[in-house]
């Protein structure tokens, strides 16, 4: 029958209008009503799942296809196609008549769906779709069904909009069409439900609406508001499921507002609104990036918010997320969507590189060096970024101009120093990019045109080549890089260049000094950036050159006269200095004649650098004594004490200086006198610092070698007495590295050294730390053992977090250092280190030191674990710690709120200190697998020594927390506050008391732990617990002992009757056997058969003994006399029926349990034990 008047044709253009539910006959009345009925329980707010209605074609149809959607996604554009010719038969008017297809099925079912509309199809819908609300997230179906809900909807509202023709986007209203109907239909039903009492339901729902906001391109005006309302209250959700999902829905609302105000200017008022509108829920989810608890919630709003100048800043600020997972999202996901990189700042770029190759997870670390040589170097050679198609991106050819570019953009000058992060990236970047490193070739032209990216880009190429990769790349760069000779002599043209920018500098700044101009500032920072440049060039040949093979003679001479002839040059910057001592070092031989050379070579040198500066300084004087021979000693007497910039002007200096007394009067004298002191000090830092680099590449002993006794009286003294703070600093240094070489100087300076310490500002303090920690390590202990001043400097620096927190990280690492390393031999002097490291870590007074904190969070547990001595150290300051710390923390009773953010509670540090003494942590070298934790067996290689590595954990020496249990029960015993007493009582109930440690500790200690629990040592309930609980495991294994005890006196007892004659003829193997099951552990006592008068035995009877068989007392034939010995098999077999009954009230309460181990072992073990004694004796 015709059905004109009830749909739309697809040729229409207006939107399609829904079938008149009055157009059917009876039957079509009733399932309308009873849908009806339905659709209304779906939209009841209470109601999770609609009522049942009766079944129907449509249903079964609808059902199927999400039956089949659940299974897998790859068939799920296919169901979207099929549900959409579901959704047209029942919404669309056919436009021709179609003729049936054969099969009566299909027939059927085309025309059973026919009597359906729109308001059914949405219902059936919308009712297949509710029954994924209470599924569990862990269910792979219900992720599934939500993915085709989305693809289904976005499907049938392309299709619509084909069907209504062009859709203008600029729009303000959305067109009415099936598809967007059933959207707002399926909103409406699940937003209720996003207040649901059940957490799924609840995650569920807000899963299915951001997933469907996520999918479509334009929601209702007046559902947006709503979606938006329904989500920010789930943001605040416990669940962080639903946290997580919610935040997805609501970054793709924001993005979408912001987009969508960016294009509305005419109404500037509504504009405002919506501007408000959305700088409020921004602002609402940038605080939950930064503060909600759950990792997956800010890696979702990571990669879902809208990437604006106002959001940058957060969402890169998560590459320092505690989440690995959510730092590595930044790298791989967020940075490449940034698009080109050069769009941030320098400071950022440097940032970004710097955090995330010095991560601490090696994924970070990957996903940052892909990103630098995948990413940023592709931006620099101009390839578009991959598109959004899955496809990757097309690599561009190696390009050095591209390169170049992004050293560049990362300010390789800044950045590629010793501890920049220039070297890490280029490491990764040659490890992962094979066509550009074999690409490069450094020719002539290319050294001849040095940049400080070029010269980087050689140096890492060649540190990558000659240390990576097991000298497989070598070749490279034998084949790649210049010989020897060349390298040096374009070593000396950058250094010339070096040198005259140098000068260029200093002349331009006295220029300045006379007269005034507006662009100063702008001409030196030129010069300071040109004269860097060229620094950090020569930087980075000297560099290579510490790697060269010197093996051609031709090139090491012209290498080694450079050197020497380029250490002379007075402004030669430090860093510099420092590389050419270096590389003069590894030119010269690495014998102690060689060592001696080089000593006299860059003594030479410091000659010549005096020499040259008081040339020019004192060219005008026609009084001063130019003796070649001595000018070297003249200038360190000169600079000894005597001549200072206070006493130039005095005339007391040696060299001339009081011939200027008269002078001393004018304006022009004074500025020369302060010129001249200038000058010399200028002369003792240069003079200083070579002194400084070539000792700490020398490893000799002082006294063998004259130049460094001359060089240390003449130079290094005259320093450290020196008036001048930045000389006698300096000097300390480098006194501080001869004492290295020397025991005895060592000795004689430590005094000076403690008074550096006490006297020195922050910054001395530091120094005198490293030199007394370098000197304990080089020269032992001993020294530590025979200056008790020596300990006070390293505990008052310890203590002196308030006040010098610098000084506190220092002697943190120093102390952690002497420890670790086993250089601090005194077990007093060990122990008051320890202990003063573990009030430092746990204090308040260093929660802001971060340095500390992180030293400490390393050291400690790597101490403890490291060895059982160690462990039993941390044992023995543990109490004192604690009792230390109790008394910090009740000195914050007013202030309780920050001492909780602040200090971690004592319960939680008296936990730490039991952890960190367990002896199941403990390393042992000759565990299973040769290495590893005490007892702790390997993995798959062990083979079958799982179940024996088990066996060995749990039965590991314990004699340290035995030890442990005495000290708290000692302390227990005294006069500390109540409060106090708890925590440590609780300390009990976590001990580890292993059957394996020794007889003897286990006994004593049970003694004194049963002494504690007769005197009810503790009053409240949960001590005595802890208490009654290491009773109960002492007890245990002492009941085991004594059995064991009385099965080997048994055993023993039946030898010696055996060897006094024949007719006591005993088996000795069972004897033996019968011991040895007891040893194993066995709580079971061996009763062993007593003498025959007949002295016979059977062969069935050997048998039973060769199986562990015991036959029954009658079998042998026992004579009346061995009454006493069945009495004692019966005492033994109650000892072990006893036993079992303490086994069985372990498991009642602790409390009762305690007196029962004690009752028992005190009188029964005793008789079994002592009774036994005499009858054997009286036998015998």
């Amino acid at each position: 029958m015709p059905r004109a008047s009830t749909r739309s044709t697809r040729s229409s253009a207006g939107a399609a209008s829904t079938r008149s539910a009055s157009g059917g006959g009876g039957a079509r009345a009733s399932t309308t009503t009873s849908r009806a009925s339905s659709a209304a329980a779906a939209a009841h707010h209470n109601a999770d799942i609609p009522d049942e209605t009766p079944d129907n074609a449509l249903r079964t149809q609808v059902a199927a296809v999400f039956r089949d959607a659940q299974r897998t996604t790859a068939t799920h554009r296919k169901l979207a196609v099929t549900l959409r010719k579901i959704q047209e038969a029942c919404c669309y008017e056919p436009t021709s008549v179609r003729k049936p297809s054969g099969g009566a099925g299909a027939g059927g079912g085309s025309a059973s769906i026919a009597d359906f509309d729109e308001d059914d199809f949405n219902a059936e819908f919308t009712r297949c779709a509710l029954r994924v609300m209470p599924i569990k997230k862990s269910e792979g179906v219900g992720e599934k069904t939500v993915r085709f809900i989305g693809l289904f909807l976005r499907h049938a509202v392309d299709k619509d909009n084909e069907v209504a023709g062009e859709v203008d986007e600029d729009a303000s209203t959305m067109p009415e069409t099936p598809g967007t109907r059933l959207t707002t239909q399926l909103m409406e039903t699940a937003l209720p439900l996003l207040a649901g009492k059940d957490k799924f339901v609840r995650y569920r729902a807000t899963q299915l609406i951001s997933h469907i906001i996520n999918s479509l391109d334009a929601i209702d005006d007046d559902l947006f508001q709503k979606l938006r309302a329904g989500l920010l209250k789930r943001i605040r959700d416990k669940e962080a499921m639903v946290r997580a999902q919610a935040v997805l829905g609501l970054g793709r609302l924001a993005g979408n507002q912001m987009e969508a105000e960016e294009g509305e200017d005419s109404d500037e008022s509504d504009s405002d609104g919506r501007d408000a509108g959305s700088a409020g829920l921004l602002e609402r989810l940038l605080e939950v990036l930064q503060n909600d608890p759950s990792a997956d919630v800010r890696r979702s709003l990571l990669v879902n918010l809208p990437i604006l100048p106002s959001t940058l800043p957060f969402l890169l600020e998560r590459a320092r997320d505690q989440d690995a997972a959510t730092r590595r999202a930044v790298y791989s996901r967020l940075l490449p969507a940034l698009g080109d990189f050069r769009h941030l700042s320098l400071s950022m770029r440097e940032k970004l590189l710097r955090w995330g190759l010095r991560d601490r997870d090696e994924n970070v670390r990957k996903a940052a060096g892909r990103l630098f040589r995948e990413r940023w170097i592709e931006d620099c050679a101009g390839t578009a970024p991959p598109a959004e198609t899955g496809q990757p991106a097309e690599v561009s050819p190696p390009n050095l101009d591209a390169l170049l570019e992004l050293l560049e953009r990362i300010d390789v000058v800044n950045a590629g120093g010793e501890h920049g992060v220039g070297l890490e990236a280029m490491r990764g970047f040659w490890e992962g990019r094979p066509d550009y490193r074999e690409a490069m070739f450094f020719d002539d032209a290319f050294f001849e045109t040095l940049s400080a990216e070029s010269v980087f880009v050689v140096r890492t190429f060649n540190d990558f080549c000659r240390h990576e990769g097991g000298g497989k790349f070598e070749s490279l760069v034998e084949e790649k890089l210049p010989e020897v000779t060349k390298v040096a002599f374009y070593l000396e043209r950058y250094i010339k260049v070096l040198v005259d920018a140098i000068q260029r500098a200093e002349e331009k700044q006295q220029q300045r000094g006379e007269s005034e101009e507006s662009d100063e500032e702008n001409e030196e920072e030129d010069d300071e950036g040109d004269t860097a440049e060229q620094e950090f060039i020569v930087e980075q040949l000297l560099h290579i050159v510490l790697t060269l093979d010197y093996s051609d003679e031709v090139g090491r001479r012209k290498m080694f006269s450079l050197l020497r002839q380029t250490l002379s040059i007075p402004q030669l910057p430090e860093e510099v200095t420092k590389l050419t001592v270096s590389a003069l070092r590894d030119i010269c031989a690495p014998d102690a004649a060689g060592e001696k050379e080089f000593c006299s070579i860059v003594l030479e040198a410091v000659a010549d650098v005096h020499d040259t500066i008081v040339d020019e300084a004192e060219g005008d004087d026609d009084g001063l004594p130019e003796n070649d021979d001595e000018s070297f000693h003249s200038a360190r007497s000169e600079v000894s004490g005597d001549t200072t910039p206070t006493r130039a002007n005095g005339g007391g200096g040696a060299g001339g200086a009081g011939g200027k007394g008269g002078k001393k009067g004018t304006p022009e004298s004074e500025e020369e006198a302060a010129r001249k002191a200038i000058r010399e000090i200028m002369i003792n830092m240069k003079c200083l610092h070579i002194v400084q680099c070539m000792l700490s590449n020398v490893a000799g002993d002082l006294q063998q070698n004259d130049h460094l006794v001359a060089m240390l009286n003449n130079l290094v003294v005259p320093a450290v007495r020196s008036h001048e703070a930045p000389v006698r600093e300096r000097g300390l240094v480098c006194l501080g590295l001869c004492s290295l070489l020397d025991r005895s100087l060592a000795e004689e300076n430590l005094t000076l050294f403690i008074h550096f310490f006490a006297k020195g500002h922050t910054e001395l303090q530091i120094t005198a730390l490293h030199i007394l920690t370098d000197i304990l390590n080089v020269h032992g202990a001993q020294l530590l053992s025979s200056n008790p001043a020596l300990l006070k400097v390293y505990v008052k620096a310890l203590r002196s977090g308030a006040k010098h927190p610098e000084v506190q990280a220092a002697a943190t690492v120093a102390a952690s250092k002497l420890l670790l390393g086993r250089v601090v031999s005194d077990a007093d002097v060990s122990a008051e280190l320890l202990k003063t490291l573990v009030i430092a870590y746990f204090e308040p007074a260093s929660a802001g030191n971060q340095s500390v904190r992180q030293a400490l969070n390393y050291f400690l547990p790597v101490f403890s674990y490291a060895r059982a001595e160690n462990q039993d150290l941390m044992r023995r300051v543990a109490l004192d710690a604690l009792h230390t710390l109790y008394n910090v923390r009740e000195g914050f009773d007013d202030d309780d709120a920050d001492i909780e953010d602040e200090m971690v509670s004592l319960s939680t540090i008296a936990a730490c200190l039991v952890d960190w003494t367990d002896p199941r942590k403990c390393y042992s070298p000759g565990g299973v697998g040769g290495f590893g934790l005490a007892g702790i067996g390997g993995g798959a290689g062990a083979g079958g020594a799982g179940g024996l590595a088990e066996a060995e954990k749990k039965n590991v020496p314990a004699d340290v927390h035995l030890d442990f249990a005495e000290d708290i029960l000692e302390r227990l015993s005294g006069n500390a506050p109540k409060e106090e007493k708890k925590i440590i009582a609780a300390l009990l109930g976590k001990l580890y008391v292993s059957p394996a440690s020794s007889e003897d500790r286990t006994r004593d200690v049970y003694t004194i732990v049963s002494d504690a629990v007769d005197a009810q040592l503790l009053p409240d309930t949960a001590s005595r617990n802890a208490l009654y609980k290491i009773h109960v495991s002492l007890g245990k294994i002492v009941n085991n002992l004594d059995a064991v005890a009385a099965a080997a006196l048994s055993a023993a007892t039946a030898e010696k009757e055996a060897a006094m004659g024949g007719k006591y003829r005993r088996s000795v193997s069972r004897a033996s056997s019968v011991a040895g099951d007891h040893a194993g552990g066995s709580a079971s006592v061996g009763v062993s058969a007593a003498p025959s008068t007949t002295g016979r035995r059977s062969v069935s009877r050997e048998e039973d003994d060769k199986t562990g068989v015991l036959p029954s007392l009658e079998e042998e034939g026992y004579d009346q006399d061995d009454d006493e010995e069945e009495e004692e098999v019966e005492d033994l077999k109650d000892v072990k029926i006893k036993e079992e009954d303490m086994d069985e009230d372990m498991d009642d309460d602790v409390s009762d349990a305690g007196t029962v181990v004690r009752n028992r072992m005190g009188t029964e073990m005793s008789s079994a034990g002592g009774d036994l004694d005499e009858e054997e004796e009286e036998e015998l």
